[in-house]
């Protein structure tokens, strides 16, 4: 199932009618030049915009195209109303560039004078409240503009994915984890659809797939994937029972959007009921692209799912955990890293993380269910876990999340997992994010953020921030470095 969108990008130049025409037509095809020479791949639109008319004819050739994402190129200063109706009747991202001036000896018939024209371009789609994506210096020559759509890609993917994306769950949030779950009006506000089911359905569904001749199939590919960490072997069969479960629930409710992601109910009925914890089929659904987030955090499927299109690779969803000791901190960080003690934190859930995320992972069974449904004993249906500590390296943590009234807020956070020993159970690792004592204690605490946090594995904040401004949210938080205050932070 190809549960990410493939972005494909129109390049549109326009020109003013008093300008040459050519200087902007010179310069698109630099720009697709440029874009190839870095592996970008652009399909240039052969009608340059003059006109109201011209807009319209580019679109059309546009869509012939099979263009589900454009950049508008001033070449020249441009022309604000057929520029910005391009964006108006388009139904996919749209972002906006300019060009600088190539030579000092060509500043009579060859200045395009764009930067100006940007500006007026910025100022009509503000007047027909047309969001557009608008780079951080939306100006420069054909390579500087070639590096701004290969930015613009993953960004367009997200957006693009969450128009036709559809959010399944499976029964109620469990008790006492509400902040797990929000008002679900804000994600019709984005284009995001929902269906919500009972645990019941899910059950039901999962009997009738009892001796699926592709359970076998799944069994081979889990015994590959797992190698020794295939602890429980008799727990496979049913495991895959599960995952073809969700992968035909999600192929036959998915209905008129093209892309599903899940949150499910995962305790305290479920181990007992189906036998096993579900910890390691969601693990196996994010590495397909499918992510399942636990305790029917739909906000938390959402932003895993934002991670994924940007990034194109497997993403987690972890608590916001634990501390971690200061003899630890003392021993094995402080040493060799540049982190304050309430800089880390350990990021952790029962066993959710892609087996291509931790550094080692095997079947293993929820402790903390164990003694809570099983007194403490031998485990038997709480075995289904994947743990192992995950694999160092460059993270963002971020999260998209809704207000009690409905409000869309957003944080990002860049940082890394340490290679330090966790000592712990679950998937689990430490984090290091820059000033995360004050981040946590004046965006976290303060907004009334969940528990819960998409782990995205590389340096995204970039794309992550100009997704969540281009979907209009206001409020997007970051780890402010010392020096710049919270708005309620006490300066004394």
């Amino acid at each position: 199932m190809q549960n990410i969108p493939e972005v494909k990008l129109g390049l549109i130049a326009v020109s003013r009618d008093c300008f040459v025409i050519s200087i902007s037509e010179g310069r698109r095809k630099n720009v697709a030049k440029a874009c190839a020479g870095i592996g970008v791949n652009v399909i240039e639109i052969p009608t340059v915009v003059e006109n109201e008319k011209d807009a319209l004819k580019a679109l059309e050739e546009a869509k012939s195209a099979g263009c589900n994402a454009l950049v508008v190129f001033l070449g020249n200063f441009g022309p604000e109303t057929p520029e910005t109706i391009i964006a108006q009747k388009f139904a996919g991202p749209v972002m906006y560039a300019a060009a600088a001036e190539e030579r000092g000896d060509n500043l009579l018939n060859g200045r395009g004078d764009a930067y100006c024209g940007m500006l007026n371009c910025s100022y009509n789609l503000g007047l027909r409240k047309v969001p557009a994506y608008i780079p951080e210096y939306p100006v420069g020559d054909a390579d500087d503009v070639a590096k701004m759509i290969a930015d613009f890609i993953p960004v367009a993917r997200t957006l693009i994915g969450l128009r036709s994306l559809k959010i399944i769950t499976f029964g109620p949030r469990p008790q006492d984890f509400f902040a797990c779950n929000a008002p679900i009006k804000a994600l019709y506000d984005i284009g995001v659809e929902i269906e919500e089911n009972s645990e019941l359905d899910l059950l039901v569904a999962y009997r009738e797939h009892k001796d699926d001749p592709r359970i076998a199939g799944i069994i081979e590919e889990m015994k590959e994937e797992l190698g020794t960490g295939d602890t429980y072997p008799e727990l496979l069969p049913r495991m895959a029972q599960f995952e073809l479960t969700l992968l035909d629930w999600a192929e036959n409710h998915k209905g008129a959007r093209d892309y599903v992601v899940f949150a499910d109910k995962c305790w305290p009925a479920f181990p007992k009921e189906f036998g096993f914890e579900p910890c390691y089929v969601n693990s196996r659904l994010a590495s397909k692209g499918i992510p399942v987030a636990c305790e029917v955090d739909i906000y938390g499927a959402l932003s895993e799912y934002i991670g994924t299109c940007v990034t194109g690779a497997p993403v987690t969803l972890l608590d916001i955990n634990n501390t971690v000791p200061k003899d630890m901190y003392e021993s094995e960080i402080k040493p060799k890293y540049s982190y304050e003690l309430s800089d880390t934190f350990m990021g952790f859930h029962c066993g959710n993380t892609p087996f291509c995320r931790l550094s080692a992972g095997a079947i293993k069974y929820q402790m903390i269910q164990n003694r809570l449904l099983e007194n403490g004993n031998t485990p038997d249906f709480t075995r289904g876990t994947l743990e192992g500590d995950i694999a160092p390296g460059e993270i963002t943590f971020f999260r998209l999340q809704t207000t009690a009234d409905t409000r869309l807020q957003a944080y990002v956070a860049q940082g890394e997992v340490l290679p330090v020993a966790t000592r712990s159970f679950g998937g689990i690792g430490i984090f290091a994010i820059h000033d995360m004592g004050r981040f946590y204690r004046h965006v976290l605490i303060e907004k009334r953020y969940p528990h819960h946090g998409a782990v995205a594995f590389g340096h995204v904040g970039k794309a992550l921030f100009s997704i969540f401004r281009f979907l209009g949210v206001e409020d997007i938080a970051y780890n402010q470095p010392k020096g710049v205050l919270y708005k309620t932070e006490c300066p004394f």
